[in-house]
């Protein structure tokens, strides 16, 4: 797998850290994007200590010069790119959703949808030239319709997060549309939950390891010709909408 190349946004720490880990570990050449230089010169230089094989992308998903010049960058050095996992995110409206500002869902969509359709839209081509071309969505078990409709279970209790879920729902069907359009293309396209995972974003209040909400979505980024597209998973399967 040695000639597997991969992209992670988000990559410098938390679950993006991790799954850039993991895929280097499994011989990916991991391609690690952070917004931050100089946190991600950090990152890479501690996964590069433990031997494994990883590069730096400077690119602010909200930016579309930034993401053009990251996707000219990647072509320029590989010609290709074989595995796209969008994991940059943000959680901001920690709050009942009447209290949620404008600004705030704005904020939050910017990077949770428009931050990943810019930057699938312009690594695309790059995908196109892969034989085994792979799209992993960061979604979150928050943007199931399904769960937060159940009157039973926890997320209705706490109601909180309407920016965060709706941006999750609408990456959701980003997911869907795009992996029913590139099937034909040989391209899986696919959401991935890694469930409460104890990481910045939720002040490390999550019950797992980024160990283990790293686990799906590197599952996704590899899986053969005949496995799923169009889909949410988690560690569990299927995931409802």
């Amino acid at each position: 797998m040695a000639q597997t190349i991969a992209l992670v946004t988000g990559a410098n720490k938390g679950i993006g850290r991790e799954i850039s880990r993991q895929l280097a570990a499994k011989g990916v050449l991991v391609l690690m994007g952070a917004r931050d230089r100089g946190r991600g010169e950090k990152a890479v230089a501690e996964l590069r200590a433990k031997e494994l094989l990883v590069d730096l992308i400077q690119i602010d998903v909200t930016s579309q010069q930034s993401v053009d010049r990251a996707a000219a960058e990647v072509e320029q050095r590989h010609g290709r790119l074989d595995i796209l996992v969008n994991n940059a995110g943000v959680a901001l409206d920690w709050l009942p959703p009447s209290q949620l500002t404008v600004d705030a869902l704005q904020k939050t969509f910017e990077t949770n949808v428009f931050g990943v359709f810019r930057v699938t839209k312009a690594l695309l081509p790059l995908l196109e030239k892969s034989k085994h071309g792979r799209i992993v969505n960061i979604s979150s078990g928050l943007g199931s319709l399904t769960r937060n409709a159940d009157p039973n279970t926890t997320l209705t209790a706490r109601n909180m997060l309407l920016a965060y879920c709706a941006s999750k729902a609408a990456l959701n069907m980003i997911t869907v549309q795009l992996g029913n359009e590139l099937k034909s293309a040989g391209i899986k396209v696919n959401s991935a939950n890694p469930g409460f995972t104890a990481t910045d974003m939720n002040q490390h209040r999550g019950t797992r390891t980024v160990e283990q909400g790293a686990a799906t979505p590197v599952r996704l980024a590899l899986l053969p010709d005949d496995g799923p597209t169009a889909g949410v998973f988690s560690d569990d399967g299927p995931e409802p909408w």
